[in-house]
């Protein structure tokens, strides 16, 4: 039998049904209330309000779960690399050999930009425009060197506009650091697998070619395969929203990389790092930071800590965490930062106060750190959660272009404006 919720409106009842997902997710459908009742629904933040079904990403904050299309997010990272995880966040299924092979093809071969586009990036070259900016103005360049915008029309066309936009999303990430310092674009290689190929692309400077070790590759492989999806999150219904208009996939991406832009999105690695520099350059002990947040002193934040999704814990932060440990023994890193970090997270961890408010380490918290330590400099921090993140846009996007019935997305509001007003002559103002 199925299951309905019933509302009381205006001394009328109005019955609706109840939706389950897959994971025993509950929700009303309240998509006829308007024009059955004349009333909308009022959630700021949509923090109630699902905007859509999705096959994608399934989290559970409670029990500290994350499954990209049903897999957990430790499997993968134990057994996958992050192009095999994109492939099964955009394709829904984890690639064959074959696939495997036909895709990592596609995104070899569509590594370089057009060297037309090279002279967008001269414009930008030493004017203090944030990589951020660059990387969104030349991802949504991208359709304009396509024949016919993008347009994707069958499977063939998806698998290649997403290997095009994966592979050239990580050469645009490098060249605009390259062209925010004012050095030469670095061209990709053939030899070097995806995340060895950005890091040769950063951090390669004439006549000194860079090769990473074997941790830095492993770390940031990680970093950006735990960041590809975080089921509808402010950059993600970004991309919804954007696609929904039937935008193509480069503008819709693009406009993810915006919203992603924000620190209250994007930003929190960044903070983390910030908030170490603070207790650093104001010799503050550890210990008093820490009692300095839990007095809520003015400016005392502990950021890096708890997740607004995840209750008891983040289950990337775990993973993270193990990665960097490694990485920094194998760098043999000196950095006083990590120590703060270090000793900030053993001391929260086993402190009653954030122990009971669940103010766990969250993987903001591990990824400020790895990449710090590998060079990364702090305004490429949401340029790296962008092309980690390219992989769930991708999948989203693909969603509302794959249903015939997607409608345009039209949010209502309520207005609280003034009422009734007329025009006045300037004179009398």
């Amino acid at each position: 039998m199925s299951r309905t919720a019933r509302i009381e409106l205006d001394g009328k009842s109005y019955e609706y049904p109840v939706v389950e997902g897959t994971e025993h997710e509950l929700a009303i459908d309240i998509s006829k209330l308007r024009a059955e009742t004349g009333y909308i629904t009022l959630d700021d933040g949509y923090g109630n309000t699902g905007s859509c079904k999705s096959a994608v990403t399934y989290i559970d904050g409670d029990k500290g779960i994350l499954r990209y299309r049903g897999i957990p997010i430790e499997e993968l990272a134990e057994k996958s690399t992050f192009i095999e995880a994109a492939y099964l966040v955009i394709f829904g299924h984890l690639p064959t050999i074959e696939e495997r092979d036909r895709f990592a093809t596609i995104l070899m071969d569509n590594a370089m930009i057009d060297e037309s586009m090279k002279k967008h990036f001269d414009a930008f070259s030493q004017s203090e425009t944030h990589p951020m900016a660059i990387t969104s103005a030349m991802v949504n360049l991208i359709s304009g060197y396509e024949p016919d915008g993008g347009n994707i029309r069958t499977n063939e066309d998806m698998e290649a506009a997403a290997a095009k936009l994966m592979s050239k999303v990580r050469t645009i990430a490098a060249a605009a650091y390259k062209a925010s310092i004012g050095e030469p674009i670095v061209y990709p290689r053939y030899d070097l697998r995806y995340a060895e190929n950005f890091l040769h692309m950063m951090f390669t400077k004439p006549y000194l070619p860079y090769e990473p070790t074997p941790a830095v590759s492993k770390a940031l492989n990680l970093f950006l395969l735990l960041h590809a999806d975080h089921e509808q999150n402010c950059s993600t219904s970004t991309v919804r929203m954007v696609a929904s208009s039937q935008a193509n996939l480069f503008a819709s991406c693009s406009a993810g990389v915006n919203a992603l832009s924000g620190p209250r999105h994007g930003g929190a690695n960044a903070a983390v790092i910030e908030m170490l520099e603070q207790i650093r350059d104001s010799d503050m002990d550890v210990k008093e930071y820490v009692r300095r947040v839990k007095d809520k002193e003015d400016g005392i934040k502990l950021m890096g800590f708890g997740h607004r999704v995840y209750r008891n814990f983040d289950p990337r932060s775990k993973i993270l965490r193990a990665a960097a440990e490694d990485m920094f023994k194998e760098l043999d890193v000196t950095d006083p930062l990590l120590d703060i970090a270090q000793e900030l997270a053993d001391t929260a961890l086993s402190d009653d106060y954030f122990v009971e408010r669940k103010l766990y380490p969250n993987v903001d918290f591990y990824s400020g750190m790895i990449l710090r330590a590998m060079g990364i400099p702090i305004n490429m921090f949401t340029v790296m959660f962008a092309i980690g993140r390219m992989p769930g846009w991708i999948a989203n996007w693909k969603e509302i272009h794959d249903d015939e019935k997607n409608r345009i997305y039209r949010p209502r509001q309520i207005y609280v404006g003034p009422t009734d007003q007329h025009w006045i002559p300037r004179e009398e103002r």
